[in-house]
């Protein structure tokens, strides 16, 4: 079975490498990560950013859980994504 391509990015969240965390999401257009794209700006205290990212995401930023909630809900659903239509944007 392969590796989703943002569990590195996850890795490095973390980590706390969120600068290589960052150069790595920005090479995937999914909504996933795009999703992932604005939890690291919420990590970074980026609010303007990780808006913009979850719109993009199409998530409700405003009704987001805590920083470790969003994590939790965002490696449930790449476990999800794992085991359904690759192509499937979520």
């Amino acid at each position: 079975m392969s590796t989703h391509p943002l569990q590195q990015v996850l890795q490095h969240l973390h980590a706390g490498r969120w600068n290589a965390a960052h150069d790595l999401v920005q090479h995937d257009g999914s909504m996933l990560a795009a999703w992932l794209h604005g939890i690291l700006h919420l990590q970074e205290g980026d609010l303007e950013d990780a808006e913009n990212w979850y719109d993009r995401a199409a998530r409700h930023f405003r009704s987001r859980g805590t920083l470790a909630e969003e994590i939790a809900a965002f490696e449930a659903a790449l476990t999800a994504s794992d085991t359904s239509d690759p192509n499937e944007r979520i």
